[in-house]
């Protein structure tokens, strides 16, 4: 296989304060050149400035959130007690009414707005929690959102997707990864279609079990990559309000510690890889 270059994007940026300390640890050592931010959480506005040395030298994108914590206005309809709803109240759906679709299409300007005051800037990328972003019910949207602020060709998305012989090449969480691509089925055609610039090759699907080699999973995303491959991962540091928030815990740690060792270089070179100079 010929030598191919590749983004690594943390996802979860501003989560909680460890979680954020974690990826800029990474970000610093120049082991993952992405990583998108939860701006609806509570501690983005301490987490934002923390960036400011990866500017220029990794992606920082919006890391869109409609399924954790509350939304940064009240949404009485989304989220009637306060907080947003999981992941399925949009996987049952094919469209929002337009009570729903309007506060979805506030909050999404929201973030985008909470990002844009903190850092000064545009986001390099937009991505979603849990893959929000790609779903039928929140794609338009988004992609109305992204165009009405003149983002079309200034701003990628990320395509959640990958083709199925991708997928099964890897080996890796097949299920998940098969059954997001059909949540996801479309929306890349239609980002395109709407002046977009996307990934092509996706991976890092995980179990976030504690119990497997993490090292042995991300040999395998570097495998059938995409020509424009991008590979996510959860890297951080734990603490009491990342466990109170997200069930997703140790095996960030575990993440990291592989990210920063001797063995993830070693890795790379061994499968020809390596990360992007000017991700994007």
């Amino acid at each position: 296989m010929s030598d191919f270059s590749f983004i690594l994007c943390a996802d979860d940026y501003g989560l909680s304060p460890a979680v954020s300390a974690g990826i800029c640890e990474a970000l610093a050592a120049g082991r993952i050149n992405a990583t998108g931010a939860m701006t609806n959480m509570a501690h983005w506005p301490v987490a934002a400035p923390l960036l400011a040395p990866c500017l220029g030298a990794a992606q920082i994108g919006v890391h869109l959130n409609l399924t954790v914590g509350a939304p940064l206005a009240p949404a009485p309809n989304l989220a009637p007690q306060g907080k947003l709803p999981g992941l399925g109240f949009y996987l049952r759906r094919k469209n929002l009414p337009q009570s729903l679709a309007s506060e979805v299409g506030a909050e999404i300007a929201r973030q985008f707005d909470s990002f844009e005051a903190a850092m000064g800037r545009t986001p390099d990328f937009v991505d979603g929690h849990q893959h929000v972003h790609a779903l039928r019910p929140i794609r338009g949207l988004l992609l109305t959102e992204m165009e009405r602020r003149g983002w079309a060709g200034r701003v990628w998305l990320r395509d959640s997707a990958d083709s199925p012989s991708r997928i099964l090449a890897r080996g890796v969480e097949i299920k998940k990864a098969l059954l997001l691509a059909w949540f996801a089925h479309g929306f890349a055609r239609e980002a395109r279609a709407r002046g977009f610039t996307l990934n092509e090759g996706f991976a890092g699907f995980s179990a976030f079990d504690s119990r497997r080699a993490y090292a042995n999973d991300f040999a395998h995303y570097l495998k059938a990559p995409g020509a424009r491959h991008l590979v996510m991962c959860h890297p951080g540091r734990v603490d009491a309000e990342l466990a109170a928030l997200d069930p997703v815990t140790v095996t960030r740690e575990q993440e990291l510690d592989f990210l920063l060792s001797d063995a993830f270089p070693l890795l790379l070179a061994r499968a020809g890889a390596r990360l992007d100079a000017r991700p994007g």
